[in-house]
Formats: C-alpha cells, structure tokens, sequence
C-alpha cells in the first residue's frame, strides 16, 4: 500500500509557523535583508564531511550539476557585490543524511553580519535561538574552547596527542581502529560526539568556540593562534543547533583549501568536487570582513516540540522505497 499521509499533523505545521515568525522578527529588528539564492549549482561543496546530491544527467548542462547543501557560496557573493547584512531561510539537500534526526532535504537558517567578531556573532547566535524557542530556551550559557574542552573532559590534547591517544579514549575495537585510520578530525569528531557532548547539560545552551585549523572550513584562522579557527558551534544538551564562522576572505587561502580537500576526497575514494570559481572570483573581488552561521529550522523545532524525531516536524518524511 501507498503511504500518502503526512508525517505530522497541523500542530506541528502551527509550530513551525510560529517560529519562523519569531526567527524572521529577530532578523527584521536588526534591519537584515531576506535573500533568496539558487539551489542548482554546477559547483559543489569540497568539505568530506558533507556530500552533494548530484543530477548526473539534463537537458540544461552538459556536466553534473548540484543541489546545494547551504546557500553559503552564494549569499558570500553577494556580500562581495556590497548587499549589506544578509540572511536566507531555504532548502537545502544532503546526501547520505537520513534518521531520527536528519533527513536528506531540511530547513536551513543562515545569515551573514559584516564587521561582527567571532564574540559577537556568538552572541548573536545565542540571542537568535532564545527568540526561535521563546519559552522553551534555556537561560544558562557556558563558554568553552575546544583545547581546554578536551583537556578538562579527556585529559588529552586534540591539537597534539598521538593517534593511538585518540583511539584509546574513543574506547575503540581493532575494527573501528582499522575503519577511521590516521584521520585524526574523525577521531576527534567521534571523541566530540560519544565522550564530550553527551555531558552537556539539556538546561544550558553550550558553546564550543576556536575549532582546530585542520577543522577551519571556511573560517579564517585564528589571528592569535593560527593552530585554531574562528569557527563555533552552540550545542543544546548534546545536539548541534548552529555552525559558525569568522569568514575567510583571502582567495587564494580558500583555493589551497578546496584543493587540499579534494587531495582528501582522493584518498577516501570519494568523488573530486568541481572548483566554486565564482566564489573565488568574488573572494578575489574583496569579500568584506564578515560572520556568518548555519542552522537547521527541524533541529530546533524538535527541542521547542520535545521530540527526538525530526519526522514529527516535518509535513513529508522522505522515503527511499516510497
């Protein structure tokens, strides 16, 4: 039998309403300017954490092309043809990405602040999520910087401890030794997400702040310490609400990067990702100094609906058999 009905009901849809009313109030107080981008691209994001859905065939283009996993590429193109502070509610797509809290097409919050530190764009995002859950938000806030974060939590240094190190705190068997290997971001990120999140509290917005530089993406480095990046994340208990970024502005920094991420999608035996040109064509132009930050509109929808499934706030769930 077909399964037509939706996913959730009208309360949920009623919910969702209602916060983005509160999002976009946030965003219309602070006079930003709402932007809508393409969501095909001929481009695609580099980073081997996040994977593109790919069209391989069409009637419009000869090569691939590309749904977008965040509108980041364009709206930083639109910064650097002189659009002011800046911020899009959109689809966006992920491949590989489905469960009890994802889903392969979701709701993405993000916006761009020029001349904002990386203090203030985390207050920012910290002011933004209070607004999106009202009543629901938590008052409490803590601070801490990924370095001391795993010392305190670990006892080891993420920027220096030996491999083994990493493994031996991820309590990890010779199969899961074998399947992550040397890459010491997977190590982290699984130390991150098993060790260290699950202890943060569900009554604090929690603040992880100066990712390593190997972790940079498109954040610059750290102007005091170039082992670290001006890049955050905010956590609720042990979910990941937002991802942000003092925006790397130099060109060719962002090409080495894109170039060195692909080296890495070689040896995964992934996909190589087409260069975003115009992106660094834009770069080149002179992106102005800037902040930017990523968030998923069901992630916070969940906590304000205490839910753990993103399909009770969602109309459709997708369906690979469907």
């Amino acid at each position: 039998m077909t399964h037509w009905r939706p996913a959730s009901g009208p309360q949920a849809a009623a919910s969702r309403a209602d916060m983005l009313r509160r999002i976009r109030a946030y965003f219309d107080q602070a006079a930003m300017l709402e932007v809508d981008t393409p969501a095909l691209s001929p481009s695609a994001v580099s980073d081997t954490q996040i994977e593109s859905l790919e069209i391989q065939r069409s009637a419009v283009s000869s090569r691939p092309l590309y749904l977008h996993t965040s509108p980041e590429f364009c709206m930083k193109r639109l910064l650097a043809a002189g659009y002011p502070d800046i911020f899009s509610i959109c689809r966006v797509f992920r491949d590989g990405e489905s469960g009890r809290q994802h889903q392969p097409e979701f709701t993405l919050i993000e916006w761009y602040r020029l001349n904002f530190t990386l203090q203030a764009i985390i207050d920012d995002t910290v002011a933004l999520i209070r607004a999106a859950l009202a009543t629901a938000a938590p008052s409490a806030l803590q601070l801490h910087d990924y370095r001391t974060l795993f010392v305190e939590a670990l006892g080891i240094d993420p920027l220096a401890a030996p491999i083994a190190t990493l493994a031996d705190a991820a309590n990890a068997d010779e199969t899961l030794r074998a399947a992550i290997g040397s890459e010491r971001d997977d190590w982290l990120d699984l130390l991150l997400a098993t060790r260290i999140a699950p202890a943060f509290s569900t009554e604090t917005l929690t603040v992880v702040r100066h990712y390593p530089a190997t972790q940079a993406a498109l954040a610059r480095l750290c102007p005091a310490d170039p082992l670290v990046a001006d890049r955050f994340e905010v956590f609720l208990g042990p979910v990941e609400l937002a991802n942000g970024y003092v925006e790397l502005t130099d060109a060719d920094e962002q090409r080495q990067r894109i170039e060195a991420d692909n080296v890495n999608r070689r040896r995964r035996q992934r996909r190589e990702r087409p260069v975003d040109s115009a992106l660094l064509a834009a770069l080149e132009h002179g992106l102005p100094a800037c902040a930017g930050v990523a968030m998923g509109l069901e992630r916070l929808q969940m906590l304000h609906d205490n839910t753990g499934d993103i399909r009770d706030v969602i109309t459709f769930a997708f369906e690979a058999d469907a």
